[in-house]
């Protein structure tokens, strides 16, 4: 696993928390994820939740990019 700075780390978990944030991931393999806005940061993972009680779990190290839109 590679390591995640901490910086981005921050950014991320602050946005995270705000519901109003929508967030795009841009994942290394090149997936894109549109985050529903039950999500929660644990250590160095994203946990999302969706609307059918599904839980995936996104590893940090996985991102390459992270867009925020004003919903």
């Amino acid at each position: 696993m590679e390591k995640v700075s901490a910086q981005f780390k921050k950014v991320l978990s602050r946005y995270i928390a705000y519901r109003g944030i929508d967030i795009v991931l841009y994942l290394k393999d090149g997936t894109v994820i549109e985050l529903d806005k039950n999500r929660r940061l644990e250590g160095d993972c994203i946990i999302k939740n969706s609307k059918d009680g599904l839980s995936t779990k996104i590893e940090l190290s996985r991102i390459q990019k992270a867009e925020f839109f004003a919903a």
